[in-house]
């Protein structure tokens, strides 16, 4: 498999699990599957700037660091959106 397509898999199922954990922080957003992944691709960008930002680390791994930090973004996305959204 061509490794870009091979990122780009790995990416968007990391977003999904990410916006799957921050649905449970939070609560599901509108659009089932389609809205985790949009909520944990927008929460990577988020998490991973708050904690660059504050100068926090999780110390758990890189992976699971990442992941971690998804979801709390996540979790921050989807509270924004049901802000605007309600």
């Amino acid at each position: 498999m061509d490794p870009k397509i091979q990122r780009l898999l790995v990416t968007a199922a990391l977003g999904i699990l990410a916006g799957w954990l921050g649905s449970f922080i939070v609560g599901s957003p509108r659009g089932g599957i389609i809205g985790l992944l949009i909520a944990g691709l927008l929460g990577s960008f988020v998490g991973s700037y708050l904690f660059q930002a504050m100068g926090w680390r999780l110390g758990l791994g890189n992976l699971l660091d990442n992941i971690l930090q998804s979801a709390i973004g996540a979790a921050i996305v989807l509270v924004i959106a049901k802000v605007f959204l309600a």
